[in-house]
Parts: structure tokens; sequence; C-alpha cells
């Protein structure tokens, strides 16, 4: 199914900030919802560690600083400023932790569905 979204502009600043607890430490997230598609800046703050192994896909975008992306398998990947991934829905059990913080833009929605 696909969605058609016009052209627009996303002023972050006007966004509201929400903030969720990992398993240690905070994360903020402004969040974007069109149908069938979510972004979000999300910055996760020092010392910060998910409160679950996380299913679905992303694009992950880290715009400043540096964090862990660990996968259920062991295998551990660092991302820092200018670097992304991306995994579809239910391929890869992840999780992530920040030693210092980072800023992250998280692209998601059903174009990352496994087929």
């Amino acid at each position: 199914m696909s969605h058609n979204i016009p052209f627009q502009v996303i002023q972050w600043d006007t966004i509201p900030r929400e903030e969720h607890a990992g398993k240690e430490g905070l994360a903020y997230w402004q969040t974007v919802q069109f149908p069938g598609l979510r972004i979000r800046l999300v910055e996760y703050g020092p010392g910060y560690l998910a409160d679950h192994w996380c299913e679905k896909g992303h694009i992950i975008h880290c715009l400043e600083g540096s964090f862990v992306s660990e996968l259920k398998t062991g295998e551990i990947f660092t991302l820092q400023k200018d670097m992304s991934y991306v995994v579809s829905d239910d391929l890869s059990s992840h999780r992530s932790f920040s030693k210092d913080g980072v800023r992250l833009l998280i692209i998601d929605g059903d174009f990352l569905k496994a087929t």
C-alpha cells in the first residue's frame, strides 16, 4: 500500500519532546507520524541502555555523538556522527547503548516490513 505525502517542512523546534526511560538512562523523542511512516529525532542521554530487544525495522542516522547497536546474536556495531544503519522488521533483534549521549534521526514504516 502506498501513501502520498505532500511536500512539507518539518520544523523540529515545534515538535513536542517526549521522555522515554530505558533500562538505564533516558531517551527523548520528537515524532512526526504519517500513514505508514514515522520520522523521529531521538536523543539518548549519557548511559542510556534500551529496555528491550527491538524487532522493528529502522533507518538510523547518527547526527551527533556515538552509540552502540548490539544484536541479540552478540554482534556489536559502533556508529558515530555521519554513520547510518538499516534493518527490516523481524530480521535482527537489536538494542542501543550510548555511553556519552547521542542524537539520531530515525525513520521507520511499512516499507521496512520483512517479505
